[in-house]
C-alpha cells in the first residue's frame, strides 16, 4: 500500500511540473485532478479539473470528475450540475447518468435517480452497478419486485457482487421469503465470511423460519465480528 502511495504521490508531483511548464495543457490538469481524488484531496481535484474546464471548455470527462469529486464532498446540487453539463457535451455519456444517478439518490430524489440509472444501462447494459444501485432507489420506493430482478441483473452480471446478494436477501425478508433470504445471506457470506450485517440477518430469517439455534449461533457470530447489536437480538431471542 506505501509503495502504491508514494507512486501516486510521485505522479501528481510529475503532473504539477508538466501544468507548471505547459500551462495549456488540459490533460495534465485532468490527470493531476485524478491523482488527487485517489488521495481524497477533493478540494484541489476540483482546481485542477476546473483548471481543464478552463482551458478545455467541451472537456466532457473533465466536468464528470469534477462532478465525482464534488458529490464526495456531500456537494450534491453542484455535482449534478457538472454531469448535466457532461450529458450536455456527451449525450451518450453512461457513467455521467450513472454519476448523477447517485448524487440524485443522496438527495433522497430517487425517481430521478431510476431515470439516470436507466439512461446508463441503455448506454452500458453490462454495467452491474447500475442495476445495484437502480436496485436500492427501488428499494427505498418499496417497490420489491423491480428490486429484486435488478439484484438478481446485478448478480448475472457479476457472480461475486456480495452486497446484490445481501440486499436481495434483505429484501426476501421482507417479504417474508425467508429460505429465499437465508440463500442470499449465505452467498453473501460465503464471498465476504467478515460480513457481521449478513450473519445478523441471517440469524434472524433463521429465528423467523423456526430455527431458533441456527439464529443464536448466527447472532453470536455477527457479535464476534463486531456487530454489538447482535448481542440484544441474542438476549430479546434467548427470553422467547
Amino acid at each position: 500500500m506505501k509503495k502504491i502511495l508514494i507512486g501516486i504521490i510521485i505522479l501528481i508531483f510529475s503532473f504539477t511540473y508538466v501544468c507548471a511548464a505547459n500551462s495549456k495543457n488540459a490533460l495534465a490538469y485532468y490527470n493531476a485532478g485524478d491523482a488527487k481524488a485517489v488521495l481524497k484531496d477533493y478540494l484541489e481535484a476540483i482546481d485542477d479539473y476546473s483548471k481543464a474546464i478552463e482551458l478545455d471548455p467541451k472537456y466532457a470527462a473533465a466536468y464528470n470528475n469534477r462532478g465525482v469529486a464534488k458529490d464526495d464532498l456531500q456537494n450534491y446540487t453542484g455535482a449534478i450540475k457538472d454531469y448535466n453539463k457532461a450529458i450536455e457535451l456527451n449525450p451518450k455519456y453512461a457513467g455521467a447518468y450513472y454519476n448523477r444517478g447517485l448524487s440524485k439518490y443522496n438527495l433522497q430524489d430517487y425517481t430521478g435517480a431510476i431515470k439516470d440509472y436507466n439512461k446508463a444501462i441503455e448506454f452500458n447494459p453490462k454495467d452491474a452497478g447500475a442495476y445495484y444501485n437502480r436496485g436500492i432507489a427501488k428499494d427505498n420506493l418499496q417497490d420489491y419486485t423491480g428490486a429484486i430482478k435488478d439484484y438478481t441483473r446485478a448478480i448475472e452480471l457479476n457472480t461475486k457482487y456480495v452486497d446484490a446478494y445481501y440486499n436481495r436477501g434483505n429484501i426476501k425478508a421482507k417479504l417474508k421469503d425467508y429460505k429465499g433470504a437465508i440463500k442470499d445471506y449465505t452467498k453473501a457470506i460465503e464471498l465476504n465470511p467478515k460480513y457481521a450485517e449478513a450473519y445478523h440477518n441471517r440469524g434472524l430469517a433463521k429465528y423467523y423460519s423456526g430455527d431458533k439455534h441456527g439464529a443464536l449461533s448466527d447472532l453470536k457470530k455477527a457479535g464476534e465480528l463486531g456487530d454489538m447489536t447482535a448481542y440484544e437480538a441474542i438476549q430479546e431471542i434467548s427470553k422467547k
